[in-house]
């Protein structure tokens, strides 16, 4: 909210310097007035508009920051209250930060004294005399040579007098015909909600001058300049001071009302003035649009964490048939389903993608889609369909995963043929066994001298390396095969954890790997190290790198102090092995860079 807060005030100082600059010397005070108006509304709509496909044209950084991770007691956020509970765990609720007391403190102080205002106005229409002219009712104020209107109202002084009360009279008409009340009203709302914002008040003030413009402009042409000028100049001692009114004797606007009665009309020409706000908004929409932002999980996610594993199939079932009669082709349905090339290289299947299996063999079956699509045969599937009938049997996700850790099955999957590809299990690819580490050496020689071998796969279920070719240098062994470096922000599957692995959607798992990352962070960092540095805010930066076997490498630390980048380099060294991240289906390296935000108080307790 803070943020949001922050970006409105941005659009609003800019959308202010450049009228000030470019348009409010010109004549054309009505599109002045739908200037002031149209960016006052769109500073508020533009930072909630979000275009996805404007994302592309924002340069993609190579290091993605993560959210800054402060040390420390840290108030838990929605989105951790929103996690904790789908585990079990009840977080303590989050205190209201100071800020937002002092915002609604402020409010509601506005309010008060709006209501102030808005109740003396309608009491010194009450107790004064009044008739009605029309469809306007005149107020005479007694002893007061104050004149000013307010929607259907005019107010005049009973000091002033006759020949001037004309000339006023069709001033303050102006400004009941063209609603100037209702432009005054909406910029009295916004000074309510941000009276701290100084920007409202000028975008106020800067309005009040074109209704002036523009009513001066209208009456002078019925009363004549010179009398015009006599009643600016009068001299006027009581003067309304009610933001939300257009008072006709307002001593700071005279001498600008006369400047601008006097000058002369702008050409049109200068109104090719106002397209700068096309390309004003347009970059806004930009900015509101590639913006990271954290911990954004969404109701689509939501909704599917709550739904049981039946419910989840007949969903995968219903969004085939959707797809289907949308005009996607089988081959469309069955790699969303997943049946595509590369996935059978993967040893066990997530949650999501055993149920979309099942959804998937009942679609077939049922649809009779095996007699139907191309002379009726379907026996050059990538897959091997009577693999996957086997899941039939299995009621629960967890059956299945039961299943595949079987030691039958595991070397079943080894023995399981696809050309061109050796395949051995581990227990942990990281940290192989001597007779692993024996058949694994074995397999790397038969991936060298058979060349109807291309690719070794290893996994232990948790984890996959692919090793595209193998080489001997000078009797070293060495993996030929290029590992690329892809930024977090565009990578296809970013690393995560296990238990953000059956996330459905690529976005949520990096809110979920961010959201261990930082919790990590925080819970490990040693704050004892604040004892023997000087007190304020010290931020240190880390970069580290997640390789292609999920370990996290490359660690590097620049901060105030050695303590503080030693301790970070050995919080971060403490991660576990994640899933690697995947572009294109290879695995790739995938470079972070976390500010960590230290702040030293003047006492432990603090």
């Amino acid at each position: 909210m803070l943020y949001t807060i922050l970006q409105i005030i941005a659009f609003q100082a800019l959308f202010l310097l450049v009228y000030d600059l470019f348009l409010k010397r010109e004549t054309f005070f009505n599109y002045n007035r739908a200037y002031l108006m149209l960016t006052s509304v769109l500073s508020l709509i533009l930072p909630f508009v979000k275009f996805p496909t404007l994302k592309k044209l924002a340069t993609k950084d190579m290091v993605i920051h993560l959210p800054e991770v402060f040390i420390g007691a840290k108030t838990p956020t929605a989105y951790d209250i929103q996690i904790a509970e789908q585990v079990g765990i009840i977080l303590e609720q989050p205190k209201t930060p100071i800020w937002q007391i002092v915002a609604l403190f402020g409010i509601g102080i506005a309010t008060l004294i709006f209501l102030i205002k808005i109740t003396k106005l309608y009491w010194v229409k009450y107790k004064n005399p009044k008739r009605w002219k029309g469809n306007v009712l005149i107020v005479n104020l007694i002893k007061s040579s104050a004149a000013y209107s307010f929607f259907n109202t005019i107010f005049l002084g009973e000091h002033i007098s006759e020949s001037e009360k004309s000339t006023i009279y069709e001033h303050e008409m102006v400004h009941i015909k063209e609603l100037h009340s209702l432009d005054l009203l909406f910029f009295e709302l916004l000074r309510i909600i941000f009276w701290f914002n100084p920007l409202v008040y000028i975008y106020q003030n800067r309005i009040k001058e074109l209704h002036e413009y523009i009513a001066d402009a209208k009456a002078v042409k019925q009363s004549g300049k010179s009398e015009y000028y006599k009643s600016l100049l009068n001299q006027v001692l009581d003067v309304n001071q009610v933001s939300f009114t257009n008072a006709f004797f307002n001593t700071s606007l005279i001498k600008k009302r006369i400047v601008m009665l006097q000058k002369t009309k702008s050409k049109q020409l200068h109104l090719i003035k106002y397209a700068l706000l096309i390309p004003m908004v347009f970059g806004m929409l930009i900015y509101t649009s590639t913006e990271v932002r954290a911990q954004e999980k969404t109701t689509e996610q939501v909704v599917d964490q709550e739904l049981t594993e039946a419910e989840l199939v007949k969903k995968y079932y219903d969004e085939f048939g959707a797809m289907k009669k949308n005009g996607s082709s089988f081959f469309e349905i069955s790699d969303y389903a997943g049946f595509s090339k590369g996935k059978t290289i993967k040893y066990l299947m997530s949650k999501k993608e055993f149920l979309k299996m099942k959804a998937f063999l009942i679609y077939l079956s049922e649809d009779d889609i095996r007699n139907k699509y191309e002379g009726g045969t379907l026996t050059q599937v990538d897959i091997d369909g009577s693999k996957f009938m086997s899941m039939d049997k299995f009621k629960t996700y967890e059956e299945f995963k039961a299943f595949k850790n079987t030691k039958e099955q595991k070397e079943r999957w080894e023995l399981y043929g696809q050309e061109g590809v050796l395949k051995l299990f581990v227990e942990d690819v990281a940290d192989k066994t001597k007779e692993e580490t024996k058949r694994y050496n074995a397999y790397l020689k038969q991936l060298e001298n058979d060349d109807s071998f291309n690719k070794l796969v290893v996994t232990d279920g948790r984890s996959t390396l692919v090793l595209d070719s193998y080489i001997s240098q000078e009797g070293e062994e060495v993996i030929k095969y290029e590992i690329a470096e892809v930024p977090f922000s565009v990578v296809d599957e970013s690393p995560t954890t296990v238990d953000c692995e059956d996330l459905e959607r690529n976005e949520d798992r990096k809110n979920c790997f961010n959201n261990f990352v930082n919790k990590h962070i925080a819970k490990n960092f040693n704050t004892s190290i604040g004892d023997s540095l000087s007190q304020g805010r010290k931020r240190v930066f880390v970069q580290f790198k997640i390789d292609t076997n999920g370990t996290v490498k490359h660690i590097v630390a620049r901060g105030p102090s050695p303590e503080l980048e030693e301790e970070a380099k050995r919080v971060l060294e403490m991660l576990p092995q994640f899933i690697p991240g995947k572009q294109k289906g290879k695995l790739v390296v995938v470079p972070f860079s976390v500010p960590i935000v230290f702040q030293i108080h003047d006492s432990k307790k603090d």
